[in-house]
């Protein structure tokens, strides 16, 4: 039965995470927009958890209590109709009261589970973007809005423990009720009877009844915690299934539509209207008009959110037009075959994501089967194979997460790469040069001047000597086409492309002159990183043009066995899951809840000892029937008495016991949930270079282990403390009544508690493996969903499913493995029961025949016997809880020990009160922490006087932005030092010295604010203040487009801020900088996104 359900609810949860994935990857991009990846990643590992609990040996173990209450009740109107009917009265009143609290747990449980969704998500997107956490200090603003998230979830698991505890304690009542309404109405059936020659109600038939009415309410009373377990899954089911079941309007594994035989690569937009999903109140596109012939090369240029991408989007067909039609080959794209479609077509985005593989994987991508010698090909069109050959791994060298370890140059040469492996017949480029060092740019836009030979090509570009040999240059503002024409034809007209060329012209001679005169007067310099990566002071222009090449690159070899970052799932820790967490820090980490728990753990021991009781009562009965007949009523009436307080009692223990315990493992794992993220946000950055370290597996850590610690609390622990308590006093009667009959109960003990212990082994040492397997499995699936525009443009779905269920497939094995063993062990325990209950009744009679024990006392102890031994068969069906909880709290304890070397929220350190901005570079060598074996920095030295602008040349990978990581001390350096305002930056407190500090990346991060809290987000240490936030936008050039939106400064942004083009992107982080008014500015390509005007 258990090994059957098992393995059956390992092969359905491997198969529902595969169709949930499945479905995730087949939604159109617009769901993406309105979802959060977070959200979904959440249901992956905690929801997917709680369904295969209640879908495995819960299933037929609760299957088994109510047959078996159905059969006693049964045997019971067989023997007494009249009895049974009466005592069945009262079922519809518990029934219709169950089903109505069940009804509400589900949905409690739903809303619980969407809350622990939302804090997922949260905690996904903060995690993704933890180097602008870093940079901005807002660690502790994190912390207090997962905290906010976790409130929400805990309300909601508080109200489902309410409504548990109702259930217990009103089934309980009712079933004590019911054994004095029987014994009652039995004693009244059975006088009434006496007179009669052929008495249908007789004392055996009595006892016969009672007993059989007695045990069905036993095992409809232990069903009660299974049927939580039931509904928590039927709560983390409907999410799950609503996603499963949804039809995806444009789905790319469809085999659906029109493949053209052969694809000639005209586009055309006819009066097209669009707006995002997300934002159907803000039109991007109002009839835009456009034809783009056979392999022809077409530039549009405009500002910032004036459409560009949004016409890429639609002919990958990420989205739909709202009105028009968007045609290739004269075909609507919408009557193609989607996969077909994005097969033909190569993109570079603004943003160019890698995945955490290798180089030669991650070009692979761009064409299957592609082989070695086509990637090397498409690697040197991209200009990338130089820098890739002088790697210790070369082709096989390991990207990190979204391609963390490499430059943005590096990555966006990779990505161009991807896309000339599959020889596409259109080729989009979204800025795809705009990371580009001036050296890389010339030779890539070379490769692609050549590479957009005889195929279709649409460029969006902001810089001049990318759009000007273009075939056809189209201006888009407001989402129509304003001017068509080639660059001379454009500049003949002066209109738009006019200004916005002179606007650009104008920009760079203002900026040469600039430079020479900066380098004249010597009042600012520029550092350029040469090929051994030492600084070198530029006093001259003519040294300035003389910039680097081949500077060593950020790309990470494998993983040296030397390296110190703290991981989480490693390998070797099997053996630590083995080990026991320490009990007194569980107790002390759960101090807060001590009184609550002593409340309910004693009203659980107490409501255990009820059922000790009944089986002495029980055999109070059986003596009555020997009395007089004028004796009897007084004697029920006292019994029926003892039952109704029995009945009282039992309800307020038993609420008592699941809400108080309940409410603990509530507050208990949200607490866990938050240490769990503060630890883990305030961790180094080196800690997240880490593969182990990923934001997959940690967003499963942060769910999964504090759902096991949960999954054992509540009703589960109130079980275990109640099966104690009933088994201490069911040995205490044997002993009490007869010591003979207490050691033939006590010999079987030791066979329970090997099967308990042997069960233990079993779980914890294929649980590790399980563990494993779905953060990999998760880390697949984020990495997927987080990247899913990428994805879809590759038409890579599949791929990543593969290798999503590739990594289930181990874990499954071994859980098929654990189940069976599982079900002998649980098979085992339940035939103890019957053993026990055999021994106890042949060596009892053995007892009576030598008048060593009374009848009556042989039924209290063997009813006692029956009782306590059920009750820990019944622990035993939760032993998975119990060693899951065990398990999650030593890994836990493990996440919560990792110590940062570079502490955010430490006190230590100098603070400096005004900071002048003085910099310097001493000898400076640096490696990343997570590729020790290529160096980065060697021997750098350069100055920086205060107020003065230093920019920082080179070609990409020679070490410029870990300079600039370097002063906003993510990492210390190994030899040599960093100093501000000569203080080395090591004796410098963290928080203090990045208050100082104002950065903007070259792929700027925007978090699911609103436009005017991610500005604000720019200063942590105070509240918002609109008028800052006014001024600094202004600053930024990006006011006037944030007063055109329906909502304004309340715009939210979406995740990742995919509700803005790059350009409006980027002009939102250079408002954030500038808010805090930093002493020192840091410019990581801060405006490569932006058009010339802004």
């Amino acid at each position: 039965m258990v090994s059957c359900f098992s393995i059956a609810a390992a092969n359905q949860i491997l198969r529902i995470r595969c169709m949930f994935m499945e479905s995730i990857l087949k939604q159109d991009i617009g769901w993406f927009d309105r979802n959060k990846t977070g959200d979904v990643a959440s249901r992956i590992s905690g929801d997917m958890s709680k369904i295969q609990d209640g879908l495995g040996d819960k299933i037929p173990i609760l299957i088994s209590f109510i047959s078996s209450t159905i059969l006693s009740f049964a045997s019971a109107f067989y023997y007494g109709w009249k009895l049974s009917l009466v005592i069945l009265s009262v079922s519809p009143l518990l029934i219709a009261g169950m089903a109505l609290l069940s009804k509400n747990q589900a949905n409690a449980s739903k809303e619980e589970l969407e809350a622990y969704g939302t804090a997922g998500a949260m905690a996904e997107e903060v995690l993704s973007g933890i180097r602008t956490v870093a940079a901005f200090g807002g660690e502790k603003k994190e912390i207090e809005r997962y905290d906010n998230y976790l409130l929400a979830a805990r309300k909601k698991g508080i109200k489902r423990g309410l409504m548990t505890a109702t259930g217990d304690a009103l089934t309980w009542f009712c079933i004590y009720g019911v054994y004095g309404l029987a014994f009652w109405y039995g004693v009244k059936l059975m006088l009434e009877d006496r007179s009669e020659p052929d008495p249908e109600y007789t004392g055996g038939v009595l006892v016969t009844v009672l007993f059989n009415i007695i045990m069905g309410c036993i095992y409809f009373g232990q069903a009660a915690p299974y049927f939580e377990a039931l509904a928590l899954a039927r709560g983390a089911a409907a999410k799950v299934f609503d996603i499963i079941d949804r039809k995806s309007f444009i789905d790319s594994s469809s085999e659906s539509g029109l493949r053209l035989s052969s694809l000639q690569g005209s586009i055309k937009f006819s009066n097209v209207y669009f707006s995002y999903p997300a934002r159907t109140s803000v039109p991007v596109l109002r009839g835009l008009s456009l034809t783009v012939s056979p392999g022809e090369t077409v530039a549009l240029v405009g500002a910032s959110g004036c459409g560009k991408s949004t016409v890429i989007q639609l002919i990958l067909r990420f989205y739909d037009a709202d009105a028009g039609s968007v045609q290739l080959d004269g075909h609507d794209v919408k009557r193609l075959n989607i996969g077909w479609l994005r097969d033909n077509m190569g993109l570079v985005g603004q943003e160019p994501v890698l995945f955490s593989t290798t180089i030669a994987e991650n070009i692979k991508l761009g064409k299957r089967g592609a082989t070695d010698e086509e990637v090397i090909t498409a690697a040197k069109t991209a200009n990338a194979h130089s820098f890739i050959e002088a790697l210790p791994l070369q082709y096989n060298t390991l990207v990190g997460e979204r391609g963390t370890q490499l430059s943005g140059g590096q990555k966006q040469r990779i990505a161009i790469a991807r896309a000339l492996v599959r020889n596409p017949k259109i080729l989009l480029l979204d800025e795809a040069t705009s990371a580009l060092d001036t050296e890389s740019e010339a030779a890539v836009q070379s490769a692609l001047d050549q590479a957009r030979l005889g195929r279709t090509t649409i460029i969006i570009a902001h810089r001049l000597s990318t759009i000007k040999t273009a075939d056809k240059i189209v201006v888009v503002s407001d989402g129509v086409v304003k001017e068509v024409g080639t660059h001379d034809e454009l500049m003949e007209m002066k209109g738009s492309y006019y200004q916005l060329i002179l606007a650009q012209t104008k920009e760079s001679d203002e900026e040469e002159e600039k430079d020479l005169s900066v380098f004249e007067t010597q009042t600012d310099s520029a550092t350029v990183l040469n090929e051994s990566n030492e600084g070198i002071e530029l006093q001259g222009y003519s040294s300035f043009r003389r910039s680097i090449e081949n500077g060593f690159c950020r790309a990470m070899p494998a993983i040296n066995s030397k390296t110190e970052i703290p991981v989480v799932g490693e390998q070797e820790d099997a053996e630590d899951e083995k080990a026991e967490p320490s009990k007194m820090r569980l107790l002390k980490i759960s101090s807060p809840e001590w009184p609550y728990a002593i409340i309910g753990g004693l009203s659980a021991m107490l409501i255990g000892l009820h059922l000790p009781l009944i089986g002495v009562i029980f055999g109070e009965m059986l003596g009555i029937f020997s009395l007089p007949t004028e004796m009897i009523p007084e004697k029920a009436d006292y019994i029926c008495l003892l039952f109704l307080i029995i009945s009282t009692t039992a309800f307020i223990f038993s609420f008592l016991q699941t809400f108080m315990l309940s409410f603990v493992g509530e507050r208990l794992t949200t607490r866990l949930r938050k240490m769990i993220f503060t630890n883990i946000i305030t961790q180094d950055i080196a800690f997240f270079d880490h593969p182990k370290n990923s934001v997959g597996s940690l967003c499963s850590r942060l769910t999964n282990d504090a759902s096991h610690v949960q999954g054992a609390t509540g009703s589960r622990i109130a079980t275990g403390l109640h099966a104690t308590s009933t088994f201490a006093a069911c040995l205490v009667i044997g002993f009490w009544y007869n010591y003979k009959m207490g050691f033939v109960i006590f010999a079987f003990v030791p066979f329970i508690v090997l099967a308990f212990y042997l069960e233990g082994r079993v779980i914890s040492s294929h649980m590790f493996v399980e563990e494993a397997g779905f953060e990999a499995a998760s880390k697949i699936a984020i990495e997927a969903i987080e990247s899913i525009r990428t994805v879809a443009s590759l038409h890579e779905e599949k791929t990543f499913f593969i290798k999503f269920q590739d990594a289930l497939l181990e874990p499954h094995k071994k859980s098929r493995l654990k189940s069976q063993i599982r079900g002998i062990i649980y098979g085992f325990v339940q035939s103890v029961q019957a053993f026990a209950y055999a021994a106890g009744i042949y060596y009892g009679c053995i007892l009576v025949a030598n008048e060593e024990i009374a009848y009556s006392d042989l039924m209290k102890v063997l009813e006692g016997v029956l009782v306590g031994i059920m009750m820990v068969g019944e622990t035993i069906g939760f032993a998975p809880d119990y060693h899951k909880a065990k398990v999650g709290a030593i890994r836990i304890f493990k996440l919560l020990d990792l110590k940062p070397r570079i502490h955010i929220l430490s006190e230590h350190g100098k603070t400096l009160e005004n900071i002048e901005g003085y910099i310097r570079f001493e000898k400076v060598r640096f490696k990343y922490p997570s590729r020790p074996d290529v160096r980065v920095l060697n021997n750098l030295n350069f100055e920086i006087e205060p107020g003065k602008t230093v920019a920082l040349v080179g070609s990409s990978g020679c070490g410029k932005s870990t300079c600039v990581q370097l002063i906003e001390r993510f990492y210390d350096v190994q030899q040599g030092k960093v100093v501000i305002d000569k203080e080395n930056v090591k004796d410098m407190n963290v928080a203090d010295l990045r208050s100082h500090i104002g950065l903007v990346s070259q792929e700027p991060i925007l978090f699911s604010y609103s436009i005017a809290e991610n500005i604000a987000y720019g200063d942590n240490t105070q509240d918002m203040d609109m008028n800052r936030v006014i001024s600094a936008a202004r600053q930024a050039n990006i006011h006037n487009f944030i007063t055109t939106l329906p909502k304004g400064y309340d715009t939210p942004l979406g995740e990742r801020g995919t509700q803005l083009s790059g350009g409006q992107k980027q002009r939102v982080a250079i408002a954030r900088a500038l808010l805090r008014n930093p002493k020192i500015l840091l410019l990581d390509e801060a405006t490569s996104a932006l058009d010339a005007e802004s």
